[in-house]
């Protein structure tokens, strides 16, 4: 696992192996980045703060925190070469501080699995979906028909157990196979055609004759509607939507051959997960308004007020499917990311196969899942703390784990580790690494700080 010295730093070598190009680099982390996040939630998110204003806080947001999170994410990987638990400790030891960094890495690992018991159970929706669509269950259905159609589904706990199942088969499968037989070949063919089968229903939103309104609509700039919150909104979009602070970027990094730009790499990652988000919505938004529907319709946007519009519309049958097997395809990629971190931990740990491991984790995660499917039929009373067993890992999850991971991540890339250690694997020492190190030592750390205090109610309204 270790080769030769190299500016007094022992040279790395993954066990999982590497991926073949720096293409296949971008397209995995972008098929990552891109999951239901960027296709449901982003266009509903711009409904609810006032569109164009939003979208430029937002990219603002994805360029002074996001960025730099990912930077320190990936570098970290890449020097450490091995799972995010294993990358910490040794590089805690290595900067001359403490192994008990590994926690961190343990955070995200775990924070990996909890997200992926849920995200399987929706991805096993968005499956169902696309049956639900190729059938032509949504053609001329009315708003109640549409609502009782999810809620048959959601309210029989078999059926939702059943695809999120079949969900979970597919992923185990992928991850099993490896680094570049598995997770390669997967995003080598599923982020081409999720953006292909994208700009598909681009070009039937364009030909709707409401294309302008949705154009108008995300990109003309209203400040007046811009409050504080909304700010806060972006910052927590764009740093939850590009994977950061779950372990999965810095798995994947450790994968990054030495000759890859990191700086470049990571720019063109959020490039194509932004102009994937904004996609969405052009191609939502379009459908939103020749409906005569609200786009500030909440996560009902995607599995009621969607299908009620393609049950609407010439050529919804067809629309509809490619519409969910898009979606099922961003879920898909994203799941892959979010179970690699753990099993890479148990292929290290244990000495266990890839096969092994990928069929371990991936029961844990399954039988986890059971808590999300039943949260909405059997134990949809059994309510603690924040609501359900799903209100709650969405909430722990998503608003004190990944933050806390994330600016313990960029803190440590730009405090704990020193210059020559970052600028190494940056490539450099110039302008380009001063202003990362700028954003990761001040700027991501503060802004995270203030999607985390805002999440946990500790920040007052600010509107």
């Amino acid at each position: 696992m270790l080769s030769s010295q190299a500016d007094g730093v022992e040279k790395r070598v993954s066990l999982h192996g590497h991926w073949s190009s720096r293409l296949a680099f971008v397209l995995a982390v972008t098929g990552s980045a891109v999951g239901l996040g960027n296709i449901w939630k982003f266009p509903y998110v711009v409904g609810q703060n006032g569109g164009g204003a939003f979208v430029l806080v937002y990219l603002a947001c994805v360029a002074l925190i996001g960025l730099p999170v990912m930077v320190s994410e990936v570098l970290m990987g890449r020097r450490g070469r091995r799972n995010p638990i294993a990358t910490m400790a040794l590089l805690g030891a290595e900067e001359g501080t403490s192994r008990n960094w590994r926690w961190v890495g343990g955070m995200g690992v775990l924070a990996g699995i909890l997200i992926l018991s849920f995200y399987s159970v929706i991805g096993g929706w968005t499956l169902s979906y696309v049956l639900k669509s190729a059938s032509g269950m949504f053609s001329n259905a009315t708003a109640p028909e549409v609502t009782a159609i999810r809620d048959g589904f959601t309210g029989s706990w078999k059926t939702v157990v059943s695809f999120h199942t079949v969900f979970m088969a597919l992923t185990i499968f992928v991850v099993a196979r490896g680094v570049e037989r598995g997770l390669e070949q997967a995003v080598r063919f599923m982020v081409p055609a999720l953006l292909g089968l994208m700009i598909v229903l681009l070009g039937y939103s364009i030909s709707s004759g409401y294309f302008g309104a949705g154009l108008s609509f995300m990109f003309s700039a209203d400040f007046d509607k811009l409050t504080w919150d909304s700010v806060l909104a972006a910052m927590g979009q764009a740093f939850f939507t590009l994977s950061i602070g779950m372990g999965a970027v810095m798995a994947y990094g450790a994968y990054l051959p030495k000759e890859t730009s990191i700086f470049g790499a990571s720019v063109t990652v959020a490039i194509a997960d932004t102009m994937i988000a904004i996609l969405a919505g052009l191609v939502i938004f379009p459908l939103v308004f020749a409906n005569g529907l609200d786009p500030a319709d909440g996560p009902g946007l995607v599995f009621i007020t969607l299908p009620l519009a393609f049950g609407q519309m010439q050529g919804g049958v067809f629309f509809a499917t490619v519409f969910f097997v898009l979606l099922s395809f961003a879920a898909w990629t994203s799941a892959i990311s979010l179970m690699e971190p753990a099993v890479a931990w148990v292929v290290e740990k244990f000495n266990h196969t890839r096969a092994q491991a990928a069929v371990m984790i991936g029961l844990i995660i399954w039988a986890a899942g059971f808590g999300t499917a039943l949260s909405f039929n059997v134990l949809s009373d059994f309510k603690f703390l924040r609501g359900t067993i799903f209100d709650n890992l969405d909430y722990l999850t998503i608003n004190i784990m990944l933050p806390l991971g994330g600016v313990l991540i960029v803190v440590f890339a730009g405090w704990v580790m020193c210059r020559n250690s970052t600028s190494n694997e940056l490539g450099s020492s110039g302008t380009l690494y001063r202003l990362w190190r700028l954003l990761s030592r001040f700027v991501a750390p503060i802004g995270i700080l203030f999607v985390f205090l805002k999440a946990v109610g500790l920040l007052p309204d600010l509107s």
